[in-house]
């Protein structure tokens, strides 16, 4: 006979002790160099700000947006309908 499995499936690696240990010594070096180099990055903000939007439109996806000759169809099949 077949019996069910009862135990549970592993936690992923960022809920284990040392994922959790990684993640947290990754966020206080972070926290350190950002502290450290501020104002290097300050000097770099505009800079950041204008390549952040071409690589939002990359990003963005182009699925997302559905179809839009659709709707035109749609408006117009509706429209031959009702005259």
């Amino acid at each position: 006979m077949h019996q069910p499995d009862n135990e549970t499936p592993a936690p992923s690696f960022w809920r284990r002790p040392a994922g959790m240990a990684l993640a947290t010594l990754a966020l206080i070096a972070g926290f350190y160099l950002l502290r450290e180099h501020w104002g290097h990055i300050l000097g770099f903000w505009p800079y950041l700000l204008l390549l952040a939007c071409p690589l939002m439109h990359l990003m963005h996806g182009h699925g997302g947006h559905g179809r839009h000759g659709d709707h035109v169809q749609s408006r117009r099949h509706s429209n031959e309908n009702k005259e």
